[in-house]
């Protein structure tokens, strides 16, 4: 079982990974970006995603499928944010 999503679900569905801005996944105790030609995980610090692309892990391809293969939240990215503009 995953663990709960440290930080406000508004906020997660409209993060992106900063490198690829791909939806990010939660599960693993991660963000984990959905694309896989970057595969960044990035941690939560007390409560703050730190969306730093220099600071994020890059997942080998088996570990970054078996954590897309698990289930877990998926936000919406930037079609989220295109749904909030006015």
């Amino acid at each position: 079982m995953d663990t709960p999503l440290p930080i406000d679900p508004e906020l997660f569905h409209i993060l992106v990974c900063p490198l690829a801005k791909s939806p990010l996944k939660w599960v693993d105790g991660r963000l984990v970006s959905t694309d896989p030609a970057t595969r960044r995980a990035y941690r939560i610090e007390e409560g703050i995603p730190i969306m730093l692309v220099d600071q994020a892990q890059t997942l080998e391809i088996a570990e970054w499928k078996r954590l897309m293969d698990q289930p877990g939240l998926q936000g919406g990215g930037l079609s989220a944010l295109e749904k909030l503009a006015p």
